[in-house]
């Protein structure tokens, strides 16, 4: 059908990415985030060193790249949000779309407190507001953080000024780039931000190396520990590590691809999003490293008493090493302002995922549906995570929606594609249609066979560690109700909303899934 033919028909011509460039460009923003600058590092060097990059490696290839795939088949071919995409592979599958949508309304309440922080410590960079004591500066002065939800102690939203304000303004930019659409907003924030992320990351990569105690840090790193291929957690590690920093499982991909032309080259894309993401991780272990080898050098301590991962490693480590290097004000700024930026692709990427299933679901436009899905989650972020007990709660959903929720969705929606719908064959054929090259029978393999296997053994892993252990240190209760509970609720949530019939102005009644753009070119 051509765009004028589909014009007179009624339907409408779903918005979509300027080219394969800009879909690129836009993917890799979502899936190079706050994990790979904080997480992999960690990862590698707690599960074998140099050896670690083996299993990673065949983690990417058997299970990273094929469910980036699966997802870009899912958007690409059933052309919609994951809940209008699982609706059309199948009538009863819609449930565990709006599951996805609502996994990424709960990440996205904390990752922009996450975002606002590093915002905030890009500014205190130039003056090293943390002093002599990163720790007590972050936990005390500046989240002015007490404790809630451990030893029987309660948790408030009392406002902290200081965090409470760049999160608002975090939310606002967020909002406003979003309600501009895909190329004007999506596109253009990677289009400058990413080039920008990966100036500034190598600047600070090349300026570590040259630190005192750079190459101790890089011999603690990639010294491979050839033993630690023989256990089986170091292969889970390696399968979490890849899952958890594709973005995928959770409803992004499925949504870009969805923003793809039709006869758009989906596979060959696929590639370049999975290594491009893989290469940033080790880019920012070897920057990492080199300044963690700097930093326990200065101590007069081992690589290992430093070494950390998240929050501790973001807002303690480095400006710690900050305060001790040569131009600490440049360097705080580089690493930061990554930080930030890396946060703000990401972030955008997560709830565009709420954006379109509610555009598509009701028919709003763009602005309105900007409202309705952002708004309530903006509100709910400030009043929870910009108070004084907003680490516990962002800790507990973080861990549940992280660790359960997005491997729960993506278990479930290739246990359904694969062995209830039999829906493979078509999703191979959408890829080979215009990809670069053929996925076949290897690929079914993998989706049908190895992830399952991969998916649900780190879920059984995680749930029976947090139902046996708890969460944290934190109250029973806390974990109850924002971690089994938030999950719950999105669980109860989902299955109403797919209930809800949609509507005649719907993305489903008026978008042709089949629509093929006559001006467009194979890209």
């Amino acid at each position: 059908m051509s765009a004028t033919a589909a014009r007179q028909s009624g339907f409408r011509i779903r918005e979509s990415f300027s080219g394969r460039t800009a879909f690129i460009l836009v993917a890799i923003g979502s899936a190079v985030g706050l994990g790979n600058i904080w997480r992999f590092p960690y990862v590698t060097y707690e599960n074998g060193g140099g050896a670690f990059l083996i299993p990673y490696l065949v983690a990417l290839l058997t299970a990273g790249l094929p469910i980036l795939l699966f997802d870009y088949a899912v958007g690409h071919k059933f052309r919609g949000s994951p809940p209008l995409a699982f609706k059309r592979m199948h009538h009863n599958a819609e449930v565990i779309g709006w599951f996805q949508v609502g996994i990424c309304f709960l990440i996205a309440i904390y990752y922009a407190a996450i975002v606002a922080w590093a915002a905030m410590y890009t500014w205190f960079s130039l003056s090293q507001a943390w002093g002599d004591d990163a720790e007590g500066f972050f936990f005390g002065e500046f989240l002015q953080y007490d404790g809630g939800g451990t030893e029987g102690s309660g948790l408030s939203v009392d406002f902290v000024a200081q965090v409470g304000w760049p999160l608002i303004v975090v939310w606002i930019v967020l909002l406003l780039a979003l309600a501009t659409g895909v190329r004007k907003g999506l596109t253009m924030v990677s289009l400058v931000g990413l080039p920008v992320l990966f100036v500034m990351f190598a600047i600070l990569v090349g300026y570590s190396l040259t630190l005192e105690g750079a190459t101790t840090g890089l011999n603690a790193l990639f010294t491979p520990d050839w033993g630690a291929l023989t256990s089986p957690t170091v292969w889970i590690q390696a399968y979490g590590q890849i899952f958890f920093s594709l973005s995928v499982g959770f409803g992004i991909m499925i949504t870009y691809a969805s923003y793809l032309k039709r006869k758009s080259n989906a596979s060959g894309s696929g590639l370049v999003v999975g290594f491009a993401n893989s290469s940033f991780e080790l880019l920012a272990a070897i920057g990492v490293f080199s300044a963690l080898g700097f930093l326990a050098l200065a101590a007069g301590t081992a690589v290992d008493e430093v070494a950390s991962s998240g929050l501790g490693l973001a807002f303690v480590a480095f400006p710690t090493i900050i305060s001790e290097v040569p131009a600490s004000a440049l360097v705080g700024v580089l690493f930061f302002g990554s930080l930030t930026l890396a946060g703000v692709t990401s972030l955008i990427s997560i709830l565009e995922v709420v954006v379109s299933a509610v555009k598509d679901k009701t028919g709003w436009s763009r602005p309105v549906s900007v409202l309705v899905a952002g708004v309530p989650a903006a509100l709910v972020s400030i009043v929870l995570i910009g108070g004084v007990s907003g680490v516990t709660i962002l800790d507990v959903v973080d861990a549940f929606s992280n660790n359960v929720g997005i491997v729960l969705g993506a278990f479930v929606s290739v246990v359904l594609a694969t062995w209830i719908y039999r829906k493979l064959d078509v999703l191979r054929d959408a890829l080979n249609a215009y990809g670069s090259f053929k996925v076949g029978p290897i690929w079914k393999t993998l989706i049908g066979v190895v992830l399952p296997v991969v998916l649900g053994v780190l879920l059984v892993m995680d749930i029976s560690d947090k139902i046996t252990e708890g969460y944290g240190g934190f109250d029973t209760w806390v974990v109850a109700t924002f971690g089994w509970g938030a999950l719950a609720l999105v669980i109860v949530v989902s299955a109403g909303l797919s209930l809800v019939p949609w509507r005649s102005s719907s993305a489903m009644h008026t978008e042709d899934p089949e629509h093929i753009e006559s001006e467009e070119e194979t890209v």
